[in-house]
């Protein structure tokens, strides 16, 4: 068969077109990734805010950046094809930082709480609940928030926390004629630790994870007092600001390819960290 030139041309340009087509498609399926990386403040990179001081969840190590959160982050990132960055932000300051845009999202071992919720979305990822610490010489071993009436107790700035134990000690404590709880708040979680130290508070709470870490870098001098059930058990959660839908979308879109991998649920066992509720209907 012969064909006219301008026929010959429209036959070839249809062909590139198709391959390319199948190209672009393979490119699609075998990388989620290289096209989402654009949601990002900056293309290619995952900024992720959290507060350093915080172990298990986030330390440093060095200048690696370790623990749950970054690992959990840098995974996120490679499945979308971004590298994860980090910026250390005070725990109280986070949500706001957030939101001027200083970073994409926040993963700092952060409640979800519908204060928070107002704030920012809110993508849960674990289960923990938090663990009451005390002098390993201490005479009192609370074992629960009850147990806190007419104690000093010190907490890390911002966390959910304070407005609990403030009310138990006006609901619980106060109108059961027992002390009332003192409630010092410091910028972090060391600091708190540094107070307890030094006896200027006489118990210091935290979320179960950081609260061992602590206690297992004290060299024997703080204990984390062991309660016969889970205190304050909370939800974590990514918050991405409430106007970036393309990057929920590609957050949850990552979250739920390391579920199908596997990666999700090694993470959860190697940080003792358990799956968040399921959302009811």
């Amino acid at each position: 068969m012969i064909f006219k030139p301008d026929t010959k041309r429209f036959l070839i340009a249809a062909a590139t077109a198709a391959i390319a087509a199948v190209a672009g498609a393979s490119a699609m399926n075998g990388a989620f990734a290289q096209t989402p990386a654009a949601v990002t403040l900056t293309p290619g990179q995952f900024k992720v805010g959290m507060e350093i001081t915080y172990p298990p969840f986030e330390s440093y190590d060095g200048d690696k950046v370790v623990g749950s959160d970054p690992d959990f982050s840098r995974a996120l990132a490679k499945q979308f094809g971004a590298s994860a960055s980090f910026v250390d932000t005070r725990f109280s300051g986070l949500i706001l930082g957030l939101n001027a845009r200083h970073y994409d999202a926040v993963i700092s071992g952060m409640y979800v709480t519908p204060e928070r919720v107002a704030q920012a979305q809110a993508i849960p990822y674990a289960q923990t609940s938090a663990a009451i610490m005390v002098a390993a010489s201490s005479t009192v071993k609370p074992k629960m928030p009850e147990e806190l009436c007419g104690l000093h107790v010190g907490l890390e700035q911002g966390t959910t926390w304070v407005k609990q134990l403030q009310a138990l000690s006006t609901d619980y404590c106060k109108a059961n004629g027992k002390g009332e709880i003192t409630v010092s708040e410091y910028p972090s979680a060391p600091e708190v630790l540094q107070a307890l130290l030094s006896n200027n508070v006489q118990a210091q709470m935290e979320i179960a994870g950081a609260a061992h870490a602590l206690a297992a870098k004290s060299s024997g001098r703080v204990v984390v007092v062991q309660s016969p059930q889970l205190i304050y058990p909370q939800t974590l959660g990514i918050y991405v600001r409430k106007d970036d839908k393309a990057l929920y979308d590609t957050i949850t879109k990552a979250f739920d390819a390391l579920k199908k991998n596997g990666e999700y649920e090694a993470m959860l066992k190697k940080y003792n960290l358990s799956m968040p509720p399921a959302k009811s209907s």
